[in-house]
């Protein structure tokens, strides 16, 4: 039985994955960005810097700078009119779970706290590992290695929920259980030890719901 979980924030509770892939695929339609879609997915799950670095190495010549900045106030606009809907059973599942929690992301501080205090998802969690409490970002362990820390238990005593491929690998890796929630891409369950269709689907799999 595990003593603890940890969960990933974007494409995990809340559905910013879609919406950040949707906007930004708008942004690189609408203003002449050189960026093809299988490169846009290879952002999902990746903090800033990372994924600058796989826009750097897929299109050398293209102005990061002013897709970001297009990119982020279309975001914006579209997180602010439609608000940031909860992925299904996200709520449920964290009210139900009677053991500590701590939340993993990517995110930088301010943006995560943003989302949280927009979700109303914030009183759910005793910690919060944002990308500026790690050196190294996902997939790398450390985030998952921290969160367990904070929690005051070992890894193989956390179960794990992620979206994505980095994700999971970086909990795989830290020593955690993983259970695969896929969103915006399939899996094919590489780094998890479930895959499920839904949060609480996994959470009944892995044994911390009934």
């Amino acid at each position: 039985m595990a003593s603890g979980v940890i969960f990933d924030l974007d494409g995990t509770l809340i559905d910013t994955e879609s919406l950040a892939l949707s906007t930004g695929l708008a942004v690189v339609r609408d203003h002449g960005f050189a960026v093809p879609e299988a490169v846009m997915h290879q952002l999902i799950g990746r903090d800033l810097a990372t994924g600058d670095l796989i826009l750097r190495a897929a299109c050398p010549d293209l102005d990061i700078a002013a897709l970001h900045a297009k990119w982020s106030a279309a975001f914006e606009t579209a997180m602010t009119r439609d608000g940031l809907p909860l992925k299904p059973g996200a709520v449920d599942l964290l009210a139900r779970l009677d053991r500590p929690l701590a939340l993993c992301t990517s995110s930088q501080r301010a943006s995560a706290q943003r989302k949280l205090a927009m979700t109303g998802l914030q009183a759910y969690f005793a910690h919060i590992v944002v990308r500026e409490d790690v050196t190294s970002p996902k997939p790398h362990p450390e985030p998952y290695l921290l969160a367990a820390s904070l929690l005051g238990l070992p890894p193989a005593e956390c179960v794990a929920f992620e979206d994505s491929e980095a994700g999971a690998q970086s909990a795989q890796t830290a020593g955690c259980r993983v259970v695969q929630v896929p969103d915006i891409l399939p899996t094919q369950g590489q780094f998890a030890d479930i895959v499920a269709p839904n949060l609480l689907d996994g959470a009944r799999r892995a044994g911390i719901i009934a």
